[in-house]
């Protein structure tokens, strides 16, 4: 057996580790689940090991939301990448992310659970921050008032599946889904 003072150190191992783990937490519980004991022990370092990470708990859940963040931007940069069409491809890149079953898109098992981030002031305010960044950088594709009147009927969608205990509560996902990237295509 290997102690821990042998073992090869892997900090960026450890850190996506303690990201892991305190999105799951957050996933099931909400951020008040998100504990620096339960990540510490769900990630298997002790509490010291966390805070050399991440300063203080507010720090890690930051870094969670950030690091999902930075898998939202992946993910639209490379529907972007894939559409052929310049106007309103970054709309198009946002429904389909709203409207996967990755992170907290509409089919997601998770999506309900969103509710906790939801009420998170600093989750609202990083949201907020990136996608005004999203749409100012994109504002040459996506700046049609239409576009913007698409991309908060996908929001609605999204926020009343998290509302609505009912799974059922849309008639046709997909045709909703459809319905509303084909309004992002010039006529």
């Amino acid at each position: 057996m290997t102690s821990a003072h042998n073992r090869k150190k892997q900090p960026e191992l450890v850190r996506r580790l303690l990201l892991d783990c305190a999105a799951k937490l957050a996933i099931e519980g909400g951020f008040s689940a998100v504990t620096v004991q339960a990540v510490a022990d769900g990630a298997g370092v002790t509490k010291g090991g966390l805070f050399h990470h991440f300063p203080s708990k507010q720090a890690l859940i930051d870094a969670v939301v950030q690091d999902l963040m930075v898998q939202i931007d992946a993910e639209i940069d490379q529907a972007m990448d894939q559409d052929k069409q310049d106007y309103g491809c970054f709309t198009r890149a946002y429904i389909e992310l709203t409207f996967t079953d990755r992170h907290y898109g509409i089919g997601s098992p998770h999506v309900g659970k969103a509710q906790a981030l939801m009420v998170d002031r600093e989750f609202n305010r990083m949201w907020s921050v990136w996608l005004t960044g999203r749409l100012r950088r994109h504002a040459e594709t996506d700046a049609d008032p239409m576009l913007e009147i698409v991309r908060l009927a996908a929001d609605g969608a999204w926020m009343t599946r998290v509302i609505c205990d009912d799974h059922e509560i849309f008639q046709d996902v997909e045709a909703l889904r459809r319905r509303l990237v084909g309004l992002t295509r010039r006529p």
